[in-house]
C-alpha cells in the first residue's frame, strides 16, 4: 500500500555551545524529551498512542546517549509504552537520514506516524577516537577511515587552493546572517524553550558571535590573528570550523490520509533523498556527489531551489561545494550556517530542514522548494529536496 508521507510539525531546542552553553549542564535525554514534548504540543489533535516509532539520529551514541537513547527519550517524554524508539547513526546526516527513513516506512504502508530527528550532546559524548580501538589495517590501506575531520578540511584547502581570507570571509558572513536572523526573530519560529537543571529557560542559539541586537563580536582582523587548529602550518582555524554544539530536533511525519482524518494541515514533504560516497580524506566534498544524485531523482536542478541549506562543517569544504555545484549565494544559508549556529551532528539534518521550511513559509521570502545537504565523516554526502505544501 503506497501512502504519501507529509511533515505536519517540527521544532528544536536552541543550539548551544558544547561545554560553555545553555545546555551543557543538562543530560541530553532531558532536553531531547522536552523538545519532543514541545513538538507534539503543536499538534494536539494527535494522540501519542498513534505514533509508531521515534527515530533519533546521533553521531556519538556513547556515554549518556548509549542504551538506545531514542527509547529513553520516548519514556522520559511520557509517551505511551506502545511508542517505540530507534537510534541511528550516519554521522553528520543522521537527522536527515531519520527523516528519510521515516518517510520511507510511511510510503510503503509499514507505519502511519513517525517522529524523526536527532540529538547530539557534544559536551558529554564527543571525543577523539581512541588510538587503541582503531583497526591497524586502515593505516596501510585506507587512511581516510580514521582521519580527523580537521585534517580533511586542510586537504580540501590544498586541493581547491582556497585562501584563508576567503574562508574567514565566509565565517564572517555566517555570523552576520545568523545575528540578523536572530534579531529579526527568524530563528525563533522553530525553537522549543528548554528548562535547564537550575530552573532557567534556555531559548536562544548562543554560539553566534554577536549580541542580541545583532552587533558582531568578531571581525576579519580578529579571525586573522587566530592560530590554526589542525596543522601547525595550516590555515583552518576555530573560526572557519563548525562549532561543537548541544541540541535536539524533531519532525512529525504521517501519511496524508491520517493527517486529513485528524484535521492536521500538512506543511511539506520530502521529495527525494540521496547519499553518495567519496574519498574519505576529503570527506567535505560529499555534497558534490550527493546533490546531482538527488536532483536527478526528483527531475530538478539547483537553480529551481528557493533556498539551499548547506551544512558548514568547514569553510573550506563549503566553498568547494558552492563553487562546484554553482549554488546561488543569495539563497544559500540565508540565516547563517554551522560556523555561527553550530553543528549538533545527529540533529543537524533536522535542524537544517527546519531552517529551510521556515524560510519557505516566511512571507518575505516565500518559496516552494528547498535543498538540504551536508558532508559526512568517513567520506559521504547526503542531500534531500523538500516541497512546501
Amino acid at each position: 500500500m503506497n501512502r504519501e508521507p507529509v511533515i505536519v510539525a517540527y521544532g528544536r531546542s536552541p543550539c548551544c555551545r558544547a561545554r560553555k552553553g545553555g545546555l551543557a549542564g543538562m543530560h541530553p535525554i532531558e532536553y531531547a524529551a522536552q523538545t519532543l514534548q514541545g513538538v507534539l504540543a503543536k499538534i494536539p489533535q494527535l494522540d501519542p498512542a498513534l505514533i509508531d516509532d521515534v527515530i533519533t539520529g546521533c553521531a556519538s551514541p556513547t556515554n549518556e546517549m548509549s542504551m538506545n537513547a531514542s527509547r529513553l527519550i520516548v519514556n522520559r517524554a511520557g509517551l505511551p509504552e506502545s511508542v517505540c524508539g530507534q537510534t541511528i547513526n550516519r554521522f553528520c546526516s543522521s537527522g536527515l537520514q531519520a527523516i528519510a527513513t521515516a518517510s520511507n516506512a510511511i510510503a510503503v504502508g509499514q507505519m502511519r506516524c513517525v517522529v524523526a530527528g536527532g540529538v547530539e550532546c557534544m559536551t558529554r559524548c564527543f571525543a577523539p577516537y581512541p588510538e587503541e580501538q582503531k583497526d591497524p589495517w586502515f593505516d596501510e590501506n585506507y587512511i581516510g577511515g580514521y582521519m580527523t575531520m580537521g585534517e580533511t578540511a586542510e586537504r580540501v584547502v590544498e586541493r581547491y587552493s582556497i585562501s584563508r581570507e576567503r574562508m574567514e570571509e565566509m565565517a564572517l558572513r555566517s555570523h552576520t546572517l545568523a545575528a540578523q536572523a536572530r534579531k529579526a526573530g527568524k530563528l525563533n519560529k522553530c525553537i522549543i524553550p528548554i528548562n535547564d537543571q537550575n530552573g532557567n529557560v534556555v531559548e536562544y542559539d548562543d554560539g553566534i558571535l554577536a549580541d542580541m541586537d545583532g552587533n558582531l563580536k568578531t571581525s576579519m582582523e580578529k579571525m586573522a590573528g587566530m592560530k590554526p587548529c589542525f596543522r601547525e602550518n595550516g590555515t583552518v582555524t576555530a573560526a572557519t570550523s563548525s562549532q561543537t554544539t548541544d541540541a535536539a530536533a524533531y519532525v512529525v511525519i504521517m501519511d496524508s490520509e491520517l493527517a486529513a482524518e485528524l484535521g492536521i494541515k500538512p506543511i511539506a514533504r520530502l521529495l527525494g533523498f540521496a547519499v553518495a560516497g567519496c574519498d574519505a580524506t576529503v570527506m567535505g566534498l560529499g555534497p558534490i556527489y550527493a546533490v546531482p544524485k538527488v536532483m536527478a531523482q526528483v527531475g530538478m536542478t539547483v537553480e529551481q531551489m528557493d533556498v539551499v541549506e548547506l551544512n558548514e562543517a568547514f569553510a573550506s569544504q563549503s566553498l568547494a561545494c558552492i563553487d562546484t555545484l554553482g549554488f546561488d549565494m543569495t539563497k544559500t544559508n540565508p540565516y547563517g550556517g554551522a560556523m555561527a549556529l553550530g553543528h549538533p551532528m545527529g540533529a543537524t539534518g533536522a535542524f537544517l530542514t527546519m531552517k529551510a521550511l521556515d524560510y519557505l513559509q516566511d512571507p518575505e521570502t516565500a518559496g516552494k522548494y528547498a535543498l538540504v545537504t551536508m558532508c559526512i565523516g568517513g567520506g559521504m554526502g547526503a542531500a534531500g529536496v523538500y516541497e512546501l505544501l
